[in-house]
């Protein structure tokens, strides 16, 4: 920003179970088209009503079909995603009608029709008898409208055969039959007997009368991600069966509070477990009894999951293989074990996926699991998955993605290996006026360079290819006061490590920072920009951008144009106005950390918008703000009239985020004469030590105002996909 500013359950068991007799079950080769998740996938609010309930509560959906969000041709990522069996990854009711459904009879009647059908949950329905469980047939997606898709006293079941199932964005609760340890009752949230390409996403179980789900009887190429599981004695079993078939992927889930089978994992051939959160609350009635179980003759990888206080973490039987790499354990106590005798596997000669760092876990997640509030365009991680290749079980590489096989990628790495060196060099092969996607994928390393991809180079792709987004990193160290070598200084905007002028743009697994040192040259002005956008339809998926004052400059192209951003799954790190900027901008399921100042003092402001009137501003939504900075220390932001303009009006919303101690109980401030109480700033039922109550100096948004201001109006006709 310029220089107006300077200043009884089950017990973990020791015996080894009798020998089984074990077989595999014959399968299709694992073809080159592993579908990763094509699309953004998370339309998860979709809750029109329309209007086909007649006096009795029986819909006629069946006679209309409802307007096609962007998550009804969503696909699974992980074993879910893979050929086999004679289905093509998991899709759901993608090729069907799209239904919306209120009453128990009209969601029984669609998921159990023989045709396939994308199916909005918009309403909460209690089973009757109370452990009903639906019996799902294949191709459907069953989701839910926001938070309002809420399934209570029963569940689901996917029989033998079944497949090609989604299951999203929906509570499903309370089937208690008032007995903790239940052997009498047998209502799951979500059981599967048999059934094969399953995709469990991004919902709430909690509360049932025997297990929140069981995987069974051979159930395979399931994909359980990004849920929360709780309070339950028994959180996720698989297995009830002597074969060693099954194929299975577990990620991104936080299971808390829940005594057992977290999850328990019998006789799977391919288990990986990766990017969990197991959590015993201290202090409480439930206490676990084990965390992680590999039971039989399972082959485990069990890779960066966090554990806190969980009693025998990570078990295994002596007959079980199971490989720990990565994992966080915190006030963890008993059994933690690895080993076996199985034969090594790796997951990405299956699928493609991208590691979250372990300690980042219980952030992300406490933010990112569960159904989705927000109406219109968030991806969910499935679409950060999707990369350029993947390998087939012969070990050739094939193309990835339908989407990504129409996009050119351009190779970049530091050794020689790619087809450049360095990033701004692959920008500059781009051609002018491209009218089509390319992907300039860059391999893990430390990219020490300035990167501009200019107003006339549009569809491009900048994609780490490192397991993780700290794998490869952009960075350079321009400030505000950094003389340029032909005279004068850079200014803020030009200090920008990464600038982006051209629109349709993407960054995706990659760190981009500015690592100026402002201790070091307190003599200039030391307003140092990590990333700047000036374009519209700006998506950064899964991305870390850091640095110290003004990190994030999300901008337009002029003031007259409109210029729109979509953060999602990332982390921003500064400490003075460093997400800022007059862009159109949504910050959401992310991580916002605070970072103290070069002296070692806490103080600091979170966001600067300089809103055009008339236009959005900034949108944080379903976000952790956290940070090693003192109590009470920073503002969530203040007004910035760029040029002293009064004729802008910013505007910050800031809802259904959790905020730390570090906030200020009066969280917005003024700046350079202008009073943030003449412009936009609002909260809305954010959580944490650092959320306060409505008053005069921290307005509330009212449910009716907050409906208004939800992710798809900010974004408007543009829905983020990952390309």
């Amino acid at each position: 920003m310029s220089e107006h500013r300077r200043t009884s359950s089950e017990p973990a068991p020791t015996a080894v179970p009798p020998a089984r007799s074990r077989h595999r079950r014959s399968r299709k080769a694992l073809t080159a088209g592993v579908p990763l998740a094509l699309i953004a996938a998370c339309t998860l609010a979709y809750g029109t009503d329309l209007g086909l309930f007649g006096a009795a509560g029986q819909a006629r959906a069946s006679a209309a079909t409802a307007a096609r969000p962007a998550w009804a041709t969503a696909s699974a990522d992980g074993f879910a995603s893979v050929d086999a069996l004679g289905q093509n990854g998991t899709y759901g009711g993608r090729d069907g009608r799209t239904v919306t459904v209120k009453t128990l009879a009209d969601l029984e009647k669609y998921a159990t029709a023989a045709e396939p059908y994308v199916i909005v949950v918009a309403a909460t329905i209690t089973m009757d008898p109370v452990g009903k469980e639906i019996k799902v047939r294949s191709d459907k997606t069953i989701v839910g409208s926001g938070t309002a898709g809420q399934i209570v006293g029963g569940g689901f079941f996917l029989g033998q055969g079944v497949h090609n199932v989604i299951i999203r964005n929906l509570t499903i609760r309370d089937a208690y039959q008032g007995v903790w340890n239940d052997k009498e009752h047998d209502y799951d949230g979500i059981q599967m007997d048999g059934a094969h390409h399953v995709w469990i996403d991004h919902n709430d179980i909690r509360h049932m009368a025997d297990g929140l789900i069981d995987s069974r009887k051979d159930t395979t190429y399931l994909t359980v991600s990004w849920n929360k599981l709780s309070q339950e004695n028994k959180a996720f079993g698989i297995g009830w069966t002597d074969n060693v078939t099954a194929d299975i992927t577990i990620h991104h889930n936080w299971i808390r509070e829940t005594e057992q089978r977290n999850p328990s994992t019998d006789n799977v051939a391919h288990a990986h477990l990766y990017d969990n959160f197991l959590e015993d609350v201290a202090g409480t009635d439930i206490k676990s009894s084990y965390g992680d179980y590999a039971r039989g003759r399972t082959n485990m990888v069990l890779e960066n999951s966090y554990f806190q206080g969980m009693t025998n973490p990570v078990i295994r039987d002596a007959t079980a293989t199971l490989v720990q790499r990565g994992n966080v354990f915190s006030g963890t106590s008993g059994r933690n074990e690895s080993g076996g005798t199985g034969a090594a596997w790796d997951p990405k000669t299956y699928y493609a996926y991208t590691l979250d760092k372990a300690a980042d876990l219980p952030a992300l997640l406490k933010s990112g699991a569960g159904p989705r509030s927000s109406i219109g365009t968030a991806p969910t991680a499935a679409a950060r998955r999707t990369t350029a290749t993947t390998k087939t079980t012969t070990g050739a590489t094939t193309k990835g993605a339908a989407a990504q096989a129409a996009a050119a990628t351009i190779t970049v790495a530091k050794d020689g290996s790619g087809q450049y060196s360095t990033v701004q060099a692959a920008v500059n092969a781009v051609p002018a006026n491209n009218p089509s996607r390319v992907v300039i994928a860059v391999k893990p390393g430390t990219y020490r360079e300035l990167v501009k991809v200019p107003s006339n180079k549009p569809h491009v792709t900048i994609r780490g290819t490192g397991g993780s987004r700290k794998d490869t990193t952009i960075v350079y160290n321009n400030a505000s006061g950094t003389p340029k070598p032909g005279g004068g200084t850079y200014g803020t905007g030009g200090s920008a490590t990464v600038a982006v002028e051209a629109d349709d743009f993407q960054a995706r697994n990659l760190t981009i920072s500015n690592d100026f040192d402002e201790g070091a040259h307190q003599d200039i002005a030391g307003q140092a920009v990590a990333l700047r956008t000036a374009a519209d339809k700006v998506f950064l998926d899964g991305v870390i951008v850091s640095g110290d004052q003004d990190t994030l400059l999300v901008d337009t192209a002029s003031k007259d144009r409109l210029g729109r951003v979509y953060m999602a799954d990332s982390y921003v790190v500064g400490n003075v106005d460093f997400i800022f900027g007059r862009a159109t901008a949504v910050i959401d399921r992310s991580v916002i950390t605070l970072k103290k100042r070069w002296n070692g003092t806490s103080a600091g402001y979170v966001t600067a918008p300089s809103t055009a009137a008339g236009r959005k501003g900034i949108l944080i939504t379903d976000s952790t703000v956290n940070g090693d900075v003192s109590d009470r220390s920073f503002y969530l932001g203040r007004p910035w009239h760029a040029g002293g303009d009064a004729s802008l009006d910013p505007q910050a919303t800031v809802r259904d985020t959790t905020l730390s101690a570090a906030i200020k109980a009066a969280p917005w401030t003024d700046m350079s004469g202008f009073s943030w109480k003449d412009d936009r700033f609002a909260e809305y039922r954010n959580k944490g030590a650092g959320a306060g109550a409505a008053s005069t100096d921290r307005p509330q948004l009212t449910d009716a105002q907050a409906a208004g201001q939800e992710v798809a109006d900010w974004l408007g006709d543009w829905t983020p996909s990952a390309s």
